[in-house]
């Protein structure tokens, strides 16, 4: 296990990145702070290529507001109104998405780490009770591991002591084009997905669940994500683009399934996504606005995609969806596997 220091927080934290690498010359790099990945090196011709978007030091992500690379929790993508009753109680959450809540703040947290070697490191934290609104104290484990089948892995497990509402994933923005076009709409997308959550225009599910036959939203066959883009439908027009969650049709079955496939335009690089998650929410940068600059990109407007495997939005209040309730003496628990090809 390769390990160097990344650099101090503004509050005096010390910052280590640790370095994953198979036989075959995948590397991938991450660091405690908001476990985030930093790089994710395919080899190539010319040596390797980097297909994550991010920073080249700690004050990058730590100014960072769009979660580059990062593990979310302790709720992934947004809770309506930044509240939720459970009980006959009421709990009032962190509002920092409008008048809701959305991800959270783990991302901003330096992680403990309990295990590292050539192929795994183990990260761990401790959400206090009541932090972010949220009751129970959660433990939270991450594991993020690598394999000679160029198969990375990353675990997410948490317990509490009193129940509460877990939603747990990973942000990392990806460009499969290495930053050749300018912007990710040549990539070719697959999602194993009949169906998506229709949204409010703050990107609040309404519990209606849309068929993707006949719509832009329709990835059952492999196409460009920019193809159908900029069609007009409402639904693209909230989102700006996709920012939409879709239902998995192997998903939250507790097996890793098939989730999607995404592969550059020139076909060089490729990426298949498996998960015992219910849902996979497609991100295609459309709140990037080119304010940001990391490894000497500007960060501009769909510079990057997100593909983050997770529960259903706003779950909280729609029981009719997958439960994200977890109780004392439970383990949350879900696994997402990406494979590379080169």
């Amino acid at each position: 296990m390769a390990q160097k220091y990344f650099g101090k927080t503004k509050d005096g934290h010390d910052v280590e990145q640790f370095e994953l690498k198979n036989k075959n010359g995948v590397i991938v790099k991450c660091i405690n702070y908001g476990c985030r990945l930093t790089n994710i090196l395919l080899p190539s011709q010319s040596g390797h290529d980097d297909i994550i978007l991010g920073f080249d030091d700690i004050g990058g992500y730590e100014d960072d507001d769009s979660s580059q690379g990062a593990f979310i929790g302790r709720y992934a993508n947004r809770i309506k109104g930044a509240s939720f009753s459970m009980s006959g109680r009421d709990y009032k959450l962190l509002k920092n998405d409008g008048n809701n809540y959305l991800h959270g703040l783990l991302n901003k947290r330096v992680f403990a780490v309990s295990a590292a070697s050539e192929g795994e490191v183990v990260f761990n934290a401790v959400s206090k009770d009541g932090e972010e609104g949220f009751p129970g104290e959660l433990k939270v484990t991450v594991v993020y591991s690598l394999d000679d089948e160029n198969k990375f892995a990353s675990t997410y497990t948490a317990t509490t002591d009193a129940d509460t509402h877990v939603n747990l994933t990973n942000h990392t923005y990806f460009d499969l084009s290495l930053g050749r076009d300018a912007t990710i709409e040549n990539h070719i997308l697959n999602i194993d997905s009949d169906s998506f959550l229709q949204t409010t225009e703050d990107l609040i599910p309404t519990g209606k669940i849309i068929d993707v036959a006949g719509t832009p939203f329709d990835f059952t066959k492999t196409k460009a994500i920019g193809r159908d883009i900029a069609q007009d439908d409402v639904n693209l027009k909230i989102g700006r683009g996709y920012d939409h969650c879709f239902l998995l049709k192997d998903g939250g079955r507790g097996e890793l399934n098939f989730a999607a496939e995404v592969r550059a335009q020139d076909g060089r690089r490729s990426m298949k996504i498996f998960t015992t998650q219910p849902a996979i929410q497609l991100y295609t940068g459309n709140f990037l606005d080119g304010k940001l600059k990391g490894k000497g990109k500007v960060l501009t407007y769909r510079r990057g995609f997100c593909l983050e495997t997770q529960h259903y939005p706003d779950t909280p209040h729609h029981p009719e969806f997958p439960s994200t309730l977890l109780k004392p003496g439970e383990e949350f628990s879900e696994t997402t596997v990406l494979q590379f090809g080169f």
